[in-house]
């Protein structure tokens, strides 16, 4: 089975009425792209973005262009993430929703499976031959381009360069063997080497992506757990000795404390997270900021970095927009290199395709992440799965399981049950 990504919190079972494609706004049918921009005039194009997603400068340089182009005004709307599925969920089922909108890449399957995205099948054709495969596999539903790809980030390992230096490590690692003996090193000085709580199932996850493992399989027509897949035990192992290596409680996540907060003291080596959460650590303590630096989880090679877990955006069209070619034109504009560059560059999140990352040059989070984008991808695209990360999440219970001494065969064992309870709830 295929790695997929994450299906929607919170979205699954959503029933979403389709508004037959009519006319326009302004009275007439919509003449179809490329009729110049003489075509779109008049028309006015919604599009939900969330609050964060575009930088102004971006925003600006687009909407002057495609307004150019296309004759066409387009009116951005901000949205929040909290309550977004309820809110999108509406307002496809109304007669007038959002012609684009950018959907959380865990969110994209539960929404198609519904009927309320388009099929941009046509588009992939046009501009979207060079998109990474591991970045667009959550565009596409049984078989099917129901969005596009848009941007994307990932963990890292951010460290502490002192801490570093005072254990005699002049480079940061490149592989995992690497890692081991510079956490040894740190270990060796007294600090902690490694702050990882024993419930960081994100970091769990990009393991066994890493181990090619899937977290579910199909059995008949129902998913059920997977945990007893040896490629699965293979990772927990490996969590085990990371862990090994920290201080942390086995039966918390990063939360609890904030991980961040923790690194912030400086007698800590490193910690694995997102790229913002040194922002955390710089905020609990301004004088750490000079010590922070960043780099890829090590794989088993140079050349392979470690599976992550790929969280990121994709941008969809409403099945029920009466604006079908317009927005699909609007999306050309805003995928091209030049508008996913420069996005890439104003946010410093990873873009579509790998021949855009010298847009990431200087930024030296986006600059860490990036190379494990083509070797990422995350939890399994199916509604079943919104259950599963319910508290108290049987992941993070079988993760306790396992650092507490039981094999990963027997905290398998001691989890399935819930989990398969889970992955059979109504959608």
């Amino acid at each position: 089975m295929k790695r997929k990504l994450i299906a929607a919190i919170g979205v699954a079972g959503m029933m979403v009425g389709i508004v037959a494609c009519g006319s326009d706004d302004s009275g007439s049918t919509e003449k179809k792209a490329g009729a110049g921009a003489e075509g779109f005039k008049g028309q006015t194009l919604t599009v939900w973005a969330m609050d964060g997603s575009t930088p102004e400068q971006w925003q600006k340089d687009l909407t002057a262009e495609f307004e150019k182009q296309t004759g066409a005004k387009v009116k951005f709307e901000v949205q929040q993430w909290n309550g977004i599925q309820q809110k999108l969920t509406t307002a496809l089922s109304e007669e007038s929703p959002p012609d684009v909108f950018e959907i959380g890449n865990t969110q994209t399957a539960a929404y198609a499976k519904t009927g309320g995205l388009a099929d941009l099948g046509e588009l992939k054709t046009e501009i979207g031959a060079d998109w990474s495969e591991t970045l667009n596999e959550a565009s596409i539903v049984d078989g099917k381009q129901y969005a596009a790809p848009w941007y994307f980030a990932n963990r890292v390992v951010i460290y502490n360069k002192a801490v570093f230096k005072e254990a005699g490590i002049a480079a940061p690692p490149k592989t995992r063997d690497e890692f081991f003996a510079a956490l040894d090193k740190i270990k060796a000085k007294g600090k902690e080497p490694l702050y990882l709580p024993g419930q960081n199932w994100y970091f769990f996850d990009g393991l066994t992506i890493g181990k090619g493992a899937e977290l579910v399989k199909k059995d008949g027509d129902k998913w059920v757990s997977n945990l007893d897949d040896p490629k699965i035990a293979e990772a927990a192992e490996l969590y085990k000795k990371y862990q090994s290596y920290s201080k942390a409680p086995k039966d918390k996540d990063e939360a609890t404390p904030q991980q961040a907060d923790v690194f912030a003291k400086g007698q800590v080596g490193a910690f694995i997270g997102m790229g913002w959460e040194a922002g955390t650590a710089i905020k609990a303590n301004p004088a750490i900021e000079k010590d922070i630096g960043y780099f890829t989880i090590p794989g088993d090679t140079a050349d392979k970095p470690e599976g992550v877990f790929l969280g990121g955006s994709n941008l969809a069209v409403a099945e029920g927009s009466k604006k079908q070619e317009l927005a699909k034109a609007f999306l050309k504009l805003a995928l091209s290199d030049k508008y996913e560059g420069q996005l890439a560059k104003l946010n410093g999140v990873i873009p579509n395709k790998e021949s855009l990352n010298t847009n990431l040059a200087g930024n030296a989070v986006a600059e860490a992440a990036a190379p494990s984008a083509k070797v990422g991808g995350t939890t399994p695209l199916i509604p079943e799965w919104a259950a599963v990360e319910n508290a108290p999440n049987p992941i993070k219970t079988y993760l306790t399981a396992v650092l507490n001494g039981k094999t990963p065969a027997e905290a398998a064992k001691q989890v399935e049950g819930e989990l398969n309870k889970r992955l059979a709830q109504k959608q």
